[in-house]
């Protein structure tokens, strides 16, 4: 009869590994294909989107003449149009990603039943087993050494059932593990597709610029010339104002009710950290500002980079100055007396009074207001002191007491 149990199990044992390799759903290598080549599209068009960043950087210090207005403008709009596509691919990939997923998820499925079953035969033998004395398996035996085979068979068993259970374990980890990044992936897949919707208004705007230039200027260099001329004096006179009203709320200015300094307590605006100017008297701050200081940190963007809200807050402004100060913007006041600013952007998808998670999108980083190429300008300010200040022609402009955005990152 020991015999027979040891036969029995091994049958099972045997089974259940022929079960769990015989009904393995592998993952078709014509959709691992894919997910490589849409791996190396997706390569291939950030390669171009950072070539062309690369070019707009480079002639950002260049003279302005309507040529080079419209050809930046065609740029951002080439730019543009490479953010689009970079969406749909990773769109597609992701889809992709997660019809592989779905592979893993039923051969864990299918894997925990068998598991559940070899468990289940090896406690039906323990049970069998269960009503038998040591003495009767001596007395049944014609032999001690059958006798002792046997009770060696029972350990087995019980290592065999350690085994099993463990395996079990595991696997509903691994099945909990896959999903969840199935999850996150259709989570990543909705917000991408809303940021391809983004990136396409994004793109119709830029070709609106273009054609609202060049109908202002008639396509003609001395009109740009003073276009020009007029915005840079407009520009000159808030920045101007701005500095005196800041120096004038410096004075109630009271650190004390700020957080200690210590990272991350903000987090970054971007996925992608390369800073182009940091926060103060800069080199490009002297040549570039009359009051030779600059009151925040810009970061490098491609047009229609998706911009993070930097901590929890609510949305104090959503403005547009226009092609002066920060263009595009928005600010939002955070729990610990600190406000930020985002400029400079393409497009804002939040609205005065909701409140923002951290790390939610708020807008795409662009080339509005005062501004020689694309980038995100990032500001913090002592939120107390944040308030809104009119100039005609520019709508409203925030104005507050500046404070190091590093001090916080």
């Amino acid at each position: 009869m020991s015999q027979k149990i040891l036969t029995f199990l091994t049958v099972i044992l045997i089974f259940t590994f022929l079960f769990l390799h015989l009904t393995v759903a592998a993952v078709p290598s014509e959709l691992r294909d894919s997910i490589r080549q849409k791996s190396r599209e997706l390569q291939e068009i950030n390669d171009k989107i950072k070539e062309n960043q690369k070019y707009l950087e480079e002639v950002q210090g260049q003279g302005k003449t309507l040529k080079q207005e419209v050809d930046k403008i065609n740029r951002n709009i080439k730019q543009a149009d490479l953010g689009i596509r970079s969406s749909e691919v990773v769109v597609g990939k992701l889809g992709l990603e997660i019809d592989s997923l779905k592979y893993d998820i039923t051969d864990a499925g299918k894997s925990i039943v068998s598991k559940k079953e070899a468990v289940a035969k090896i406690l039906q033998e323990f049970q069998q087993k269960d009503n038998e004395s040591f003495l009767i398996v001596l007395l049944k035996n014609k032999s001690l050494a059958e006798s002792v085979f046997e009770a060696q068979n029972l350990a087995d068993l019980s290592n065999n059932l350690s085994t099993e259970v463990v395996d079990l374990v595991n696997t509903k980890v691994v099945l909990a593990d896959k999903l969840k990044e199935a999850a996150d992936k259709k989570e990543m897949t909705e917000m991408e597709r809303e940021n391809l919707k983004n990136k396409k208004i994004i793109l119709d705007d830029l070709k609106g610029d273009k054609q609202t230039i060049l109908i202002q200027t008639k396509n003609q260099e001395q009109v740009y010339q003073k276009l020009v001329s007029d915005l840079e004096k407009k520009q000159a006179e808030i920045a101007a104002e701005i500095d005196k009203l800041e120096e004038e709320l410096r004075i109630a200015f009271d650190p004390s009710i700020l957080p200690s300094k210590r990272p991350k307590v903000l987090s970054y605006p971007v996925l992608d950290i390369f800073v182009t100017q940091e926060y103060g008297i800069t080199a490009f701050a002297q040549r570039a500002y009359k009051t030779k200081f600059h009151n925040g940190v810009d970061f490098r963007a491609p047009i229609g980079t998706p911009i993070y809200a930097a901590e929890d807050g609510e949305v104090f402004a959503v403005g547009d100055n226009g092609r002066v100060q920060y263009g595009k913007f928005a600010v939002i006041k955070h729990n610990n007396n600190l406000a930020t600013l985002y400029a400079h952007l393409s497009r804002q998808t939040i609205k005065v009074g909701s409140f923002v998670k951290k790390g939610d999108i708020i807008g795409y980083s662009g080339n509005t207001g005062y501004s020689t190429g694309p980038h995100l300008h990032f500001a913090v300010y002592w939120a107390p002191s944040v308030v809104l200040k009119s100039f005609p022609g520019v709508g409203l402009v925030p104005v507050g007491v500046t404070i190091n955005p590093t001090d916080y990152l």
